[in-house]
C-alpha cells in the first residue's frame, strides 16, 4: 500500500484511470473506490472487502446530468436530485445502460448513485469523466472507518489490500448516507442516514 499524505489531484486521477484501488475521505467516512468501468478494479474491491457479489457497489458521479446517463430518469428522481444533490443521499434506480462493470449494476438491473458534496470527490469525479465506485473502506460486516491509521492496520496483513491510501488523518464521525430506492415513482427508504427524505 502506498500511503499518500499530500493530495496531488492529477496523480490520483491518473492512478484511478490506470486501474488502481484507492482509499479516500468522503463526507461520511473513509471510502474505497476505483473506476466503475474497470472490471478488474471492481473485482478487486470485492476481494478487498470480502463482500459477496450479490451486494452491488454504489457509484459517485459529478453532477445530476451525469446521473441521468445511468438512471432511468423520472419526476420523482428529478425532485429528489434538485432537493438533496449534491449531498449524502444515495439513490437506487433502474439502470439504463452504459459500460459499467459487473458488481456495480445489480442482478435486478438497478444501480446506486450519489452526487457527492465532498470537495475531493467532486474534483476526482469531474476529472475522470466516469463514475467512481465509493463504498465504505471496511471489511464486509465491520463498522465504517474514520481513522486512516486503523485502515492501514486492518489491511496491512491481508492478501488483498488497497493500492493507495489518501491519509487525511481522523475524520469527524458522521452517519452514513441515506439510501433510497426509486423504482417508477415509488420511493422506499432502504437505509436511514443523515438525510431525512420527505
Amino acid at each position: 500500500m502506498n500511503i499518500m499524505t499530500e493530495c496531488n489531484l492529477a496523480q490520483i486521477v491518473s492512478e484511478i484511470l490506470n486501474g488502481k484501488v484507492l482509499v479516500f475521505p468522503t463526507e461520511t467516512s473513509y471510502g474505497l473506490g476505483c473506476d466503475a468501468t474497470n472490471q478488474q478494479s471492481v473485482d478487486k474491491i470485492f476481494k478487498i472487502k470480502g463482500r459477496t457479489d450479490d451486494k452491488p457497489l454504489l457509484v459517485v458521479v459529478d453532477s445530476v446530468e451525469s446521473a441521468k446517463k445511468y438512471l432511468c430518469w423520472n419526476k420523482t428522481l428529478e425532485k429528489l436530485a434538485q432537493k438533496y444533490w449534491p449531498g449524502p443521499l444515495t439513490i437506487v434506480g433502474e439502470y439504463v445502460g452504459g459500460n459499467l462493470a459487473k458488481g456495480v449494476v445489480g442482478k435486478d438491473n438497478t444501480i446506486a448513485v450519489r452526487v457527492s458534496a465532498f470537495p475531493l470527490i467532486q474534483s476526482i469525479t469531474s476529472k475522470i469523466h466516469r463514475p467512481l465506485v465509493a463504498t465504505s473502506a471496511n471489511l464486509a460486516g465491520e463498522p465504517s472507518l474514520f481513522d486512516s491509521q486503523e485502515i492501514v492496520k486492518v489491511f496491512s496483513d491481508k492478501e488483498n489490500m488497497p493500492d493507495i491510501i489518501l491519509n487525511y488523518g481522523v475524520l469527524p464521525k458522521s452517519e452514513p448516507t441515506t439510501l433510497v430506492s426509486v423504482i417508477g415513482n415509488k420511493i422506499k427508504i432502504l437505509r436511514q442516514g443523515s438525510v431525512i427524505v420527505n
